[in-house]
């Protein structure tokens, strides 16, 4: 009998771990059979020619893509694959739940627009103001995490906290601290300068279109903190960090420093994430204390636990999914379009283990004519909302959309939605089928009447709907590791 899986793979346990455990430890995408096989031997590639490769085919966006919005979404979206790559440092590796995060984002513009623009007219050369944000960074990461090395989940999670809110009322109200403007207030920092690179600045825009070059550098960074952080990972102080994260008590009794290791990824993830803000700053050429609030937090966590915490390539691959979706999702014809995807991408997730769902799927859609046709018959006005054609069209005549809405619907139908949902959870059975039906018809009415002309928090919505969906099939996120708990 012959072994089909390719060279290098299942080559056994490391040093001091355990059979069981390295193969617990492995992580498959694909079931068995001819995908499992491909995903194997895609595994063979040296983990340097997918960064090379990704890095190159990322630098194509703008040779096939003309539009300045389409680059601009791509240069945030190398912004959000740097800050989820600085999170993943002191959450995925060093177990820490650390909620102000995003303030040494804020830090890092805040110091380079300090540096380089005309508010106290110091304008330092790039080489060396950016190294200087960094090691500002990562000092005040040291210093947030001197008070906070013997804390531990929601403690920690709490101080943390409390340093964001610190930062934001410092930036909010910093231009009267001692009688000097140091922040702007509440109106920021204007005419922040570009970097200036080989002898030039780097324009922000050609003709009015957000200039390529940005991106470019963001990614030569990116590239860099990928490497830099893969090579800390893998030595014996990503080992540490590990160690910490799985048992924190198990780890200070084999002698592990645990105190300095946390100090450590606190300083990482901090200098990361200042350096990531010198590249918002030189761009937007002006910051704002609105910028670094706590939706940024949730949104880079999101990327984080979509990807996997502790996966390099994992949280890059949440930042590539969660940055373009919620952008998408700003514009009613692409949010509705995905909100039904994500319906229907369930349903059909769901369908694989239980054939009912799919009967489940047929009735709503029947359910749906019919409450549409019952209501255009009663009152034409209840059916007479807006209509265009596609699949906007097909959803107008599917889902009641009255021609005016009364106030209470709104209220009403959202909590009528919540109340369906948590006695769906309770009951089982063919009771809960049937429920589903109503449930998921009252989900698209909510979503068509009263979502829609929210698109802020709506995102967010589908987003967290995505998430939920994605925890519940794979826990550990896309291509996060399993962890080997005793429970």
């Amino acid at each position: 009998m012959t072994d089909s899986t390719p060279r290098g793979l299942h080559q056994g346990p490391a040093v001091g771990q355990d059979e069981w455990v390295a193969r617990h430890a492995e992580r498959r995408l694909m079931p068995e059979g001819r995908l499992r096989r491909i995903e194997d031997r895609l595994r063979l590639v040296p983990w340097w020619a997918w960064l090379i490769l990704f890095i190159a085919a990322f630098s194509l966006l703008p040779v096939v893509e003309q539009s300045g919005y389409v680059r601009r979404v791509a240069f945030d979206t190398v912004l959000y694959m740097l800050l989820a790559l600085g999170l993943n440092v002191v959450v995925g590796w060093g177990g820490l739940l650390d909620l102000g995060f995003v303030a040494f984002y804020g830090i890092g513009a805040y110091t380079y627009a300090i540096l380089d623009s005309d508010k106290f007219g110091i304008h330092l050369p790039t080489v060396v103001a950016v190294p200087l944000v960094v090691v500002v960074g990562s000092i005040v990461g040291l210093l947030l995490g001197l008070p906070s090395r013997r804390l531990t989940g929601d403690y920690l999670a709490i101080v943390t906290l409390f340093f964001l809110q610190l930062f934001q009322t410092i930036t909010t109200n910093g231009d009267s601290i001692g009688g000097h403007n140091i922040t702007g207030g509440p109106n920021g920092i204007l005419n922040i300068d570009p970097f200036h690179l080989f002898g030039h600045d780097l324009a922000v825009q050609h003709g009015g279109v957000f200039a390529v070059s940005y991106l470019y550098v963001a990614l030569a960074v990116f590239g860099v903190v990928f490497v830099a952080l893969r090579f800390v990972n893998t030595s014996r102080t990503g080992r540490a960090w590990r160690s910490q994260r799985e048992d924190g008590l198990a780890a200070e009794a084999m002698g592990m420093p645990v105190n300095s290791l946390k100090l450590l990824s606190f300083a990482f993830g901090a200098a990361v994430a200042a350096l990531t803000g010198t590249l918002f700053a030189a761009l937007s050429a002006s910051i704002f204390p609105l910028t670094f609030y706590f939706v940024l937090l949730i949104t880079v966590y999101t990327m984080v636990i979509l990807g996997g915490s502790g996966s390099q390539p994992g949280v890059v691959l949440g930042a590539l999914i969660v940055g373009p979706l919620l952008e998408a999702l700003r514009e009613p014809d692409k949010s509705r379009a995905l909100f039904f995807a994500a319906l229907v991408g369930g349903l059909l997730l769901v369908g694989r283990k239980n054939r009912a769902i799919g009967i489940v799927g047929l009735a709503t859609l029947a359910f749906g004519f019919a409450v549409h046709g019952i209501a255009g018959a009663i009152d034409s006005s209840w059916v007479a909302g807006e209509k265009a054609g596609g699949f906007a069209g097909f959803v107008a005549h599917w889902v009641v959309v009255p021609a005016h809405l009364a106030s209470w619907i709104p209220p009403v139908s959202y909590i009528g939605l919540i109340a369906t949902i948590l006695l769906v959870t309770v009951v089982h059975g063919r009771v809960r089928h049937v429920l589903l039906v109503p449930t998921l018809y009252l989900a698209a009415f909510v979503w068509e009447n009263v979502m829609l002309s929210k698109p802020e928090p709506a995102r967010f919505i589908v987003l967290g709907l995505i998430l939920i969906a994605l925890m519940i099939l794979r826990p550990n996120g896309l291509l996060g590791e399993r962890r080997v708990e005793i429970v």
